[in-house]
């Protein structure tokens, strides 16, 4: 906690900045949270006792997924796979999207509370801004029409943002950061990926993050998608029976 602390202090305006990032697609995900249950006349309240703990139980889980990485031969180590969003996108079909917002933002908490920080918050923003371009666009068109075939092309369309989102975010932005705040060349941690992948030319951040970063992206949503078709159908029942008996729906 004493080292978590120091972290913060140290980075304070780029934690200010985190923390804003946060504020805006929790925004964003109750503005259009408002917009389905509005178009499907939908009248509880976006958050009630019985969702916030249900949130909590989701977000421990997703983190102890979180915890659980590993690396895989086509990336570089520092590129790891988890599948914490499995929880999340469960959880964000079954109560929203502004509850997956908060469901990633825990589990970074999460995190961060037991693990600390090795990158100065960096990482753990990825974590975030990435797990989110993948939470928030297949939760929100689910909860504008709650069928089997909506799941189906919202976890496609999840995939397929963060997918897109999460390798330009990697070019442009997270890679050129870990260059900095570690001090390594940029083309020092771009021979890494080659290295390991021969699709990733020497020195080319677009072959590298092509070749790397995409795929990582694409297995990941792609298996947290399979799993939650299968799952949550069978879970459904249990998670709506216990919101209908606090808000007294049938």
């Amino acid at each position: 906690m004493g080292e978590l602390i120091q972290n913060v202090a140290e980075n304070a305006v780029y934690v200010v900045s985190f923390l804003v990032i946060i504020v805006l697609i929790f925004m964003t995900a109750v503005l259009l949270e408002k917009a389905a249950r509005k178009k499907n006349g939908v009248e509880e309240p976006i958050f009630s006792t019985r969702k916030i703990t249900m949130i909590g139980m989701f977000s421990a889980v997703a983190m102890l997924l979180h915890l659980f990485d590993f690396a895989l031969p086509f990336a570089p180590p520092f590129y790891k796979l988890d599948f914490s969003e499995l929880p999340i996108l469960v959880g964000s079909f079954a109560f929203g999207p502004a509850a997956g917002v908060m469901m990633e933002f825990i589990k970074i908490l999460l995190k961060l509370l037991i693990k600390g920080t090795s990158t100065a918050f960096v990482g753990d923003l990825a974590n975030f801004v990435i797990g989110c371009s993948f939470i928030l666009p297949a939760s929100v068109i689910y909860a504008f029409h709650k069928t089997k075939k909506t799941a189906i092309v919202s976890c496609v369309a999840g995939t397929m943002v963060m997918t897109v989102f999460g390798t330009a975010f990697n070019a442009v932005y997270l890679l050129p950061a870990f260059s900095k705040l570690y001090g390594t060349p940029l083309d020092s941690l771009l021979a890494l990926g080659s290295a390991v992948n021969p699709l990733a030319k020497e020195g080319n951040i677009i072959s590298f993050v092509a070749a790397c970063v995409a795929p990582l992206n694409l297995i990941k949503g792609a298996g947290v998608s399979l799993v939650t078709l299968l799952v949550y159908k069978p879970l459904s029942p249990i998670l709506k029976a216990g919101q209908m008996a606090v808000t007294g729906r049938r």
